[in-house]
């Protein structure tokens, strides 16, 4: 069928802006409120899967819902009478992806990658407090609007209505895996934690110019994900902050309750990284890697330490400390309670102690001598009931 070039006799097809395995995008003028838009026709063996089309259809619509600035808007979708294809038309927004920019420049510098992130996880909050979730950030589907600078994530909810149409196409799949969550990759559902993990792998492919795990393979790269510890951003930037560094690679741990409780959680620690301040979020990743650390010493072990969840962190703050972090607390918890139990422990036979020499002093003083029991010296009593209590004090203090 040859290409339309009218869409709903209102949108005139100027030009192509790019294609995919699933879609074509095109430059289009709205007729009507005569304005330039974006249109994205769906590619025609997908209007074949009524399944397909019915769950693009909801997504549509959940996506037209989202009206933020750091969000492409989508205006309008249905399916053109005359060519059948189905389309969204969505905002218009002049300007490079970051995939364009990474192929013209491999690495972006330490300023413009904080405005991106900082953009998208803005986006990323808003959407997820209203129930939708991306599922497939990557550098192609974020937005640089050259007038204003701002940064803009589009294809909300595409993904999900393609799930299962794209487990077919090998090689879209390959091109796009490395920016799935470990969770996505074992066909799990992905929630708000997965779009944090895809947006901190562009994080670190913006300033190393590299993925956080090299891979030729599916099964390579969910190998990598399970087993392989993220080399550190300073590795290849020393002139990114460590702080920063940690930042995004928060993003990237294994397990969605270690990241962050919120993609507006993760603007904060990037902003403060860029400073060199670190937040409460931040800081466990440090105890993680002091822990990793420690463990690997006293194993001799070459093996990545998988990393444990941890418990929410208290709101991101920039200034030092004022509170240990959470897992500091869990560890001095669990000391009390064992110096509780030692103090019992030993308050036990300290007292079974004092029964037992009183009743052998009761016995001595009421032996005639020809028993063969010597008389209790009260003093031995008192040194070993000293003793005992030396005892506790030393492993209560522990």
């Amino acid at each position: 069928m040859s290409q339309p070039t009218q869409i709903a006799s209102r949108y005139r097809l100027d030009r192509r802006l790019g294609a995919g395995g699933m879609s074509t995008v095109f430059l289009a003028t709205d007729a009507v409120l005569e304005r330039s838009v974006a249109i994205k026709l769906l590619a025609e063996h997908l209007a074949e899967d009524e399944d397909f089309v019915a769950r693009f259809r909801r997504e549509a619509l959940s996506a037209a819902r989202l009206q933020h600035p750091n969000v492409v808007q989508v205006f309008d979708s249905g399916q053109d009478p005359e060519s059948l294809r189905h389309y969204i038309v969505m905002e218009y927004v002049a300007g490079p992806s970051a995939a364009d920019m990474l192929r013209e420049y491999k690495e972006l510098d330490l300023e413009q990658t904080v405005s991106i992130l900082r953009d998208a996880c803005h986006g990323l909050d808003y959407a997820h407090r209203a129930g939708v979730v991306h599922r497939d950030v990557k550098p192609g589907n974020l937005l640089l609007a050259e007038e204003t600078g701002i940064t803009k994530l589009a294809d909300f909810g595409i993904a999900k209505a393609a799930e299962q149409t794209r487990i077919t196409q090998v090689g879209s799949v390959l091109g796009t895996a490395a920016y799935l969550s470990p969770e996505q990759a074992r066909g799990e559902e992905a929630g708000p934690a997965s779009d944090t993990y895809s947006l901190g792998v562009c994080a670190y492919q913006f300033l190393t110019g590299r993925l956080p795990h090299e891979y030729s393979s599916l099964t390579e790269l969910a190998l990598k994900q399970q087993q392989e510890v993220v080399q550190p951003i300073t590795d290849f930037r020393p002139d990114v902050p460590r702080e920063l560094d940690e930042a995004i690679r928060l993003c990237l741990e294994r397990e969605p309750g270690s990241r962050y409780r919120s993609a507006l959680e993760m603007a904060q620690a990037i902003e403060a990284g860029a400073h060199g301040q670190s937040t409460d979020a931040t800081r466990r990743l440090e105890l993680s890697d002091t822990d990793a650390t420690r463990a690997l010493d006293a194993t001799s072990s070459t093996r990545a330490m998988p990393r444990t969840s941890y418990a929410p962190p208290t709101p991101p703050v920039y200034a030092e400390p004022t509170a240990a972090p959470a897992r500091r607390d869990d560890r001095e918890a669990r000391r009390a309670a064992r110096r509780r139990r030692m103090a019992s422990f030993f308050a036990l036979l300290l007292v079974l102690a004092a029964i037992a020499a009183v009743a052998v002093a009761v016995i001595a003083a009421n032996d005639s001598g020809g028993g063969g029991v010597s008389p209790v010296d009260a003093g031995d009593v008192q040194q070993q009931i000293q003793e005992l209590r030396q005892l506790i004090e030393e492993n209560t203090r522990r």
